[in-house]
């Protein structure tokens, strides 16, 4: 840590905060199409990785323990006080089933995958199939939890090849979610979608109302408050509950806590208050960053391409799932599309993806990724085991 420029944990954090809020900043201030395919995201996490391999930042330090332990439970907590079950189910009615079946696509997806390419990879590259699934099902922080669930640590080579293959998937997948709004009589006919429901969709849509009002200081200290308290709560329970090895540590059980402690407060007064969702990513960003600092990339090998193979595989498999579910459940290709962005790029595609179709459909796009971020913990981790059986 001494042969840093900057080592010192204030030091750190800046460095981590400037690189996060440079992106947004020219992102907004530029409006530039180059980031709805090469999102923020993707530079927030690699120019930490150059930075700490160059001296600057160093790759290991106190501060990075402290933001595993504390900060990764706590964005979660404050994440899942925006999930609202009912609403979507009220205004998405089948589409919830779609998104379901589309994420059942990336939980039997990802052993399948795994199974056809990992004669091309190292023996713990399951984890690194696990990682991704968490980020498939619900998002970033989702692929955070489950690392963590399955004691992936985020400076191994395995996390950075999933980060690298959840942003070349993306590269392609979201130019085809878009793109299918073009196929729409085709795809209706195949589904044999009422004609009526696109318009009672909008309808319920119309009357969603997420207008939590204007964020006071109050506010953070009230967030704050819900998010410490549910980790340490989380860490004490996990404590007290016996390992079942390898399948269940103290890790999984703090994670799987907090995700349940979280989705109960999201039925309580917790949920109204203003600025939880803005609160809670701009943590996981500054923890992406993070994870970027900490990793290794210098064992790059051959094996990605073998992982990148395993994921295209795997994201055509939800696809199938996904055109399946349409069909079963007679829903437009408005509301396939937009299930399968929640899934794959979670809060920050779902909205583009539904701004791109539907406009209306804007607000129970992020109701939907909400949704996938409640499940993405469990969902992931049963992919993850499953992909440990293939191994």
């Amino acid at each position: 840590m001494s042969e840093s420029l900057i080592s010192s944990p204030a030091g750190i954090l800046a460095v981590l905060a400037a690189i996060t809020s440079f992106f947004f900043y020219l992102e907004k201030k530029t409006g530039w199409k180059l980031f709805n395919y090469f999102p923020p995201l993707l530079f927030i996490y690699i120019i930490p990785v150059f930075l700490s391999n160059g001296g600057l930042i160093p790759s290991k330090a106190p501060v990075y323990d402290f933001m595993g332990d504390n900060l990764l439970p706590m964005f979660l907590t404050i994440m899942l006080l925006n999930v609202d079950i009912l609403a979507t189910v009220r205004v998405m009615g089948k589409g919830v089933f779609v998104m379901l079946l589309g994420t059942l696509g990336v939980v039997i997806g990802a052993p399948i995958a795994f199974l056809l390419v990992k004669n091309g990879l190292d023996t713990n590259a399951w984890q690194a199939f696990g990682a991704l699934s968490g980020s498939w099902i619900g998002g970033t922080g989702n692929m955070l939890a489950v690392a963590k669930m399955i004691n992936l640590d985020e400076s191994s080579i395995e996390f950075g090849y999933a980060v690298i293959a959840d942003n070349a998937v993306y590269l392609i997948w979201l130019p085809i979610m878009l793109g299918s709004k073009n196929m729409a009589r085709w795809f209706h006919k195949f589904t044999k979608v009422s004609s009526k429901r696109l318009e009672r969709m909008e309808a319920a849509a119309k009357d969603l109302t997420r207008d939590k009002g204007k964020m006071e200081m109050r506010h953070f200290l009230y967030l704050a408050f819900f998010g410490f308290a549910v980790t340490a709560l989380s860490a004490w329970l996990a404590g007290m509950i016996p390992e079942v090895e390898p399948y269940l540590s103290t890790s999984t059980y703090k994670i799987l806590l907090v995700t349940i402690f979280g989705i109960a407060l999201s039925f309580t007064g917790a949920s109204k208050i203003p600025g939880s969702h803005a609160m809670a990513m701009a943590l996981v960003y500054l923890f992406v960053a993070r994870m970027g600092a900490k990793a290794d990339l210098s064992e790059v090998s051959l094996a990605i391409f073998w992982f990148l193979l395993g994921a295209y595989i795997w994201i055509f498999i939800h696809g199938f799932f996904l055109v399946g579910a349409a069909r079963l459940f007679k829903v437009d290709v408005h509301t396939a599309a937009i299930a399968s962005a929640a899934n794959i790029g979670g809060a920050a595609s779902a909205p583009i993806v539904a701004a791109y179709h539907k406009p209306t459909l804007v607000p129970v796009s992020i109701l939907m990724a909400l949704l996938g971020y409640a499940i993405g913990n469990p969902a992931g981790y049963i992919a993850a085991m499953l992909c440990r059986l293939v191994s």
